[in-house]
């Protein structure tokens, strides 16, 4: 069992952690088959566990979004890029808590996923990551790569907004340029999404056991990009 660790703050606490697990990609890679099945598999080995999506559509914020993504409202790029912020901004205080209270998080899509599709559609790389920069940051970011042509052999590709094939072409490449931007690139780990979904779930987990034990003794990441202001 992993000791808990003495925090250096004004009341000293002890805590053991959760570990923040990122599940990025482009649309129809099996993030969200990936993200549910390290889920059920966790809480069914009795770890504290939960699951989470952005955008978070249940909010009023996340309504809009939703809106916005099912082609039944139109919205300038950067409001919708602020909105999409906006909606992970008011998220943090339970995601903190969570991670704090020693409840591990899966997470499909974050602001890797908000950043690359906003420059996807032109704007500025550095402009796009601002809103986003003191957000915790994930312990690892598991990327689903997979090429456009098979994604759209996938069943729903199409469905939404973004799921045409030259745009998420545009979003592949902006992933790219976030990783080669990025503070910590390490915390990138890049699978290959046309495995079975077996065998990648046996690789996830593997990858994610490890990281919970070794994250259980580590301070939260509250610095996402905060570098990027120097």
């Amino acid at each position: 069992m992993s000791k808990e660790i003495s925090l250096n703050t004004t009341n000293t606490a002890t805590y053991k952690r959760g570990a923040f697990i990122l599940f990025e990609g482009c649309d129809r890679t099996g993030k969200s088959t990936q993200a549910n099945k390290l889920f059920e598999y966790l809480q069914s080995t009795g770890h504290s566990v939960k699951l989470w999506k952005f955008p978070d559509r249940t909010t009023p914020i996340g309504q809009t979004i939703n809106a916005y993504l099912t082609n039944n409202q139109e919205l300038d790029d950067k409001a919708i890029h602020l909105l999409f912020s906006a909606n992970r901004w008011e998220s943090l205080p339970k995601l903190k808590n969570l991670l704090l209270g020693g409840t591990t998080l899966i997470v499909d899509r974050y602001a890797y996923s908000g950043v690359s599709y906003s420059v996807a559609k032109g704007l500025d790389l550095d402009w796009c990551r601002c809103p986003d920069i003191g957000l915790l940051r994930p312990d690892i970011i598991i990327f689903m790569d997979l090429s456009i042509e098979e994604s759209e052999k996938r069943g729903g590709f199409g469905e939404e907004r973004y799921e045409k094939k030259n745009f998420q072409e545009k979003v592949c490449k902006s992933f790219s340029q976030l990783k080669q931007k990025d503070d910590d690139d390490s915390l990138w780990k890049f699978l290959d999404a046309k495995q079975s979904v077996e065998r990648l779930h046996e690789q996830i987990v593997k990858i994610s056991l490890d990281l919970i034990e070794n994250c259980s003794q580590l301070p939260l990441k509250e610095d996402l990009w905060k570098k990027h202001l120097g």
